[in-house]
Protein backbone atom coordinates (compact mmCIF):
# COMPACT_ATOMS: atom_id res chain seq x y z
CA UNK A 1 0.00 0.00 0.00
CA UNK A 2 2.81 2.44 0.77
CA UNK A 3 3.91 1.85 -2.61
CA UNK A 4 0.61 3.15 -4.48
CA UNK A 5 0.76 5.93 -2.23
CA UNK A 6 4.44 6.40 -3.70
CA UNK A 7 3.57 6.06 -6.53
CA UNK A 8 0.80 8.08 -7.14
CA UNK A 9 2.93 11.23 -5.13
CA UNK A 10 5.03 10.94 -8.05
CA UNK A 11 2.78 11.52 -10.54
CA UNK A 12 1.35 14.42 -8.61
CA UNK A 13 4.33 15.85 -9.42
CA UNK A 14 5.36 14.98 -12.56
CA UNK A 15 1.96 16.41 -13.36
CA UNK A 16 2.58 19.24 -11.24
CA UNK A 17 5.82 19.97 -13.30
CA UNK A 18 3.99 19.51 -16.59
CA UNK A 19 1.15 21.86 -15.63
CA UNK A 20 -1.46 19.60 -15.06
CA UNK A 21 -3.18 20.70 -12.01
CA UNK A 22 -6.45 18.82 -11.93
CA UNK A 23 -4.25 15.23 -12.24
CA UNK A 24 -1.81 16.84 -9.91
CA UNK A 25 -4.37 17.64 -7.26
CA UNK A 26 -6.37 14.13 -7.92
CA UNK A 27 -3.24 12.12 -7.27
CA UNK A 28 -2.07 14.10 -4.37
CA UNK A 29 -5.18 13.40 -3.10
CA UNK A 30 -4.92 9.83 -3.23
CA UNK A 31 -1.90 9.55 -2.26
CA UNK A 32 -2.65 11.25 1.05
CA UNK A 33 -5.27 8.94 1.61
CA UNK A 34 -3.04 5.99 0.72
CA UNK A 35 -0.88 6.87 3.36
CA UNK A 36 -3.16 7.51 6.04
CA UNK A 37 -4.76 4.45 5.60
CA UNK A 38 -1.12 3.06 5.50
CA UNK A 39 -0.34 4.15 8.80
CA UNK A 40 -3.20 3.64 10.56
CA UNK A 41 -2.83 -0.03 9.35
CA UNK A 42 0.41 0.23 10.76
CA UNK A 43 -0.49 1.44 14.17
CA UNK A 44 -3.31 -1.07 14.34
CA UNK A 45 -0.88 -4.21 13.70
CA UNK A 46 1.68 -2.42 16.38
CA UNK A 47 -1.18 -2.59 18.99
CA UNK A 48 -2.00 -6.20 18.16
CA UNK A 49 1.14 -7.70 17.76
CA UNK A 50 1.85 -5.74 21.33
CA UNK A 51 -1.50 -7.41 22.98
CA UNK A 52 -0.02 -10.77 21.67
CA UNK A 53 3.26 -10.58 23.76
CA UNK A 54 1.41 -9.89 27.16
Amino acid sequence: MLYYALAFLVVAIIAGVLGLSGIAGASAGIAKILFLIFIVMFLVSLVVGGLRRM
